[in-house]
């Protein structure tokens, strides 16, 4: 899994910080989280193609999470995309789209389905689960999640003892099928060890620390959480529905997540106010980093 931080500003963008969008690159896909005005070009100081952009997971309407949506679209049709695109969202998705379409002279030709969403599981395949919760802000929000599925170890060494033999039904067993040998049914379970589990990895979207986000985020691997205010304007951050530094540290620390990521900074605060902004979210939970435009985190 690798994150691209395309933009990790709030409201207003600066020459530092673009709007917010996160990519991730992730089970041969390319997920959007969010799509900010200037996504489009933030995508070019980076390896992601937006062609290969498979899903789009919108958390809200407010403009500085959506307004660079249309013109990634356009520009998606105008390089000649064939291949099906799916963008989630809360309800109002489908009005987003009415608007997008009737935009100007807009002509795109290449499949699009629009799903608007609730709290819950939005998909899961052999490799992975996503899923959304709603969160707390001034508008409905979502955050968003998505867990690896990590196959319990294969114990070869048992399987040799049982009489399996090397080559495909390793695989057969690993993938949860029963085999026969010399007339004996070997069973997964008499091969495999303890479940293990996968990397996760969630984006809170915009909201005030709850138990909601906090049990959504439990044991992830990698807590994106904005940050929109230090602890000095606490009262503004629960006035406009956003967390500080240290709520999302609390967050952090109560999901017992194992990094956090902090986002959606605001331009209010210079740069030379990240190191403060940083030091109030490690004195709550140490393993913090803050997220800077076109920042790259593999795991």
């Amino acid at each position: 899994m690798e994150i691209i931080f395309l933009g990790t500003s709030s409201a207003v963008h600066s020459k530092e910080r673009n709007h917010p969008s996160i990519a991730l690159k992730a089970f041969g896909d390319v997920m959007l989280f969010d799509c900010g005005e200037g996504t489009q070009r933030q995508i070019l100081f980076t390896k992601v193609s937006p062609m290969k952009i498979s899903k789009i997971f919108i958390t809200h309407f407010h403009g500085d999470h959506i307004l660079g949506l249309p013109g990634l679209l356009q520009s998606m049709g105008l390089q000649g995309r064939e291949s099906k695109l799916t963008i989630y969202g809360p309800k109002g998705l489908n009005a987003l789209k009415d608007a997008i379409y009737g935009l100007g002279y807009c002509v795109i030709e290449f499949p699009i389905d629009f799903i608007e969403i609730e709290s819950g599981i939005i998909e899961e395949t052999d490799e992975y689960i996503i899923s959304s919760q709603w969160v707390k802000h001034n508008v409905p929000c979502l955050a968003y999640s998505i867990e690896e599925k990590k196959k319990p170890r294969f114990l070869r060494d048992k399987a040799l003892e049982l009489g399996v033999p090397e080559g495909p039904a390793f695989g057969r067993l690993h993938n949860g099928e029963e085999i026969e040998v010399d007339g004996r049914i070997i069973k997964p379970e008499q091969v495999l060890g303890e479940p293990r589990k996968g990397k996760k990895i969630t984006y809170s979207g915009d909201t005030r620390p709850c138990e909601e986000m906090i049990q959504f985020a439990k044991d992830s691997t990698i807590l994106i959480h904005e940050s929109t205010f230090l602890k000095q304007d606490s009262l503004n951050a629960e006035e406009h529905a956003h967390s500080t530094s240290i709520d999302a540290a609390y967050v952090a620390r109560e999901s017992n997540s194992k990094e956090l990521i902090l986002t959606h900074i605001s331009t209010r605060y210079s740069e030379d106010y990240a190191d403060m902004m940083l030091n109030e979210a490690k004195e709550v939970f140490e393993n913090t980093l803050i997220a800077k435009d076109l920042m790259e985190r593999k795991l």
